[in-house]
């Protein structure tokens, strides 16, 4: 199949789908006319790039579990084939999003503790003067 027919089937666009390819993670034999050319398999291949991009790997991560790509989702999810680091670096990234949820989560209450002193016409601290010496 053609690069388009496989932006169409996967909901890749054609850019991402020439990335994949630059970065190793996709696979195209060329036509006499140099067309790219795709395998049934690169199907699976996308969408389950797509899914650990979407989950918030990296190309580098998602390179460790190149074996296993081309496998259906479902069967992707318990590939065997992987190197023993896979689950290390599942691990990994899991941490950096709990992390970041966890600031993110603070960025929240800080912001929301303000806007409560906003609204009830009690400003304090460093924002009540910055808000005081906006209005004069």
């Amino acid at each position: 199949m053609r690069i388009g027919e496989l932006a169409a089937r996967t909901g890749a666009s054609r850019r991402s789908l020439r990335y994949y390819e630059q970065q190793g993670l996709l696979e195209a034999e060329r036509t006499g006319e140099g067309w790219r050319s795709y395998g049934e398999s690169a199907v699976n291949r996308v969408l389950n790039v797509r899914q650990l991009i979407g989950a918030g790997l990296t190309v580098e991560d998602i390179r460790q579990v190149a074996p296993c790509l081309d496998m259906k989702t479902r069967d992707f999810l318990s590939c065997r084939n992987s190197p023993a680091s896979v689950l290390e670096m599942y691990e990994g990234r899991l941490a950096a999003v709990e992390a970041r949820a966890a600031e993110l989560e603070r960025y929240r209450a800080a912001l929301a503790e303000r806007i409560a002193l906003l609204r009830s016409g009690q400003p304090e601290g460093e924002l009540g003067e910055v808000l005081r010496r906006a209005q004069k």
